[in-house]
């Protein structure tokens, strides 16, 4: 009986050992993928950089409808445009004076020395991106196609000038 306990007791001492000993990977894990950013330039870089991604994930459904290459489906369609509508706004103020470095970025200092021009292009892609969101509520492909187009032109113009490669 003795021996028995023994072995209860050593088995109780392993598993809580075991679960404390993953507790604290998985606490010391999360705090070192989930460390904030260090500074206000940083920040806002990996603020930008998250609305972008937001915005080409729904691209590319939509893309892949305009050209061809899935079927169309409008709602769908409609779905990532309005997103896009939704995000485009967010991404000016991801462009603080001091975020032209901090963090790795394909932004050229550009933006900061012709912020007006920078920001005139900008505000396109926003109205660009709502005139979308609202043609694609209509639920006419070619019509999709043609407003998809015209967002995708402005966003080239600011890339052209304002982004590295």
């Amino acid at each position: 009986m003795a021996a028995h306990r023994s072995a209860r007791r050593r088995t109780i001492l392993l598993a809580a050992t075991t679960l404390a000993a993953a507790v604290a990977f998985c606490a010391l894990n999360v705090l070192a993928q989930g460390r904030p950013p260090q500074s206000k330039a940083e920040q806002a870089i990996k603020y930008r950089q998250s609305v972008y991604k937001i915005i080409l994930w729904n691209f590319g459904p939509m893309a892949g409808m305009v050209q061809g290459k899935v079927p169309y489906e409008a709602a769908e369609f409609s779905k990532h445009a309005e997103r896009v509508a939704t995000m485009a706004p967010m991404l000016l103020e991801g462009y603080p004076p001091d975020s032209a470095a901090g963090a790795p970025t394909r932004a050229k200092p550009e933006i900061w020395q012709n912020f007006d021009e920078f920001t005139t292009l900008m505000h396109n892609m926003e109205n660009k991106a709502a005139a979308l969101a609202s043609t694609a509520r209509e639920g006419s492909l070619e019509k999709s196609r043609t407003a998809f187009g015209e967002l995708g032109d402005a966003c080239k113009a600011c890339h052209d000038k304002f982004r590295s490669e």
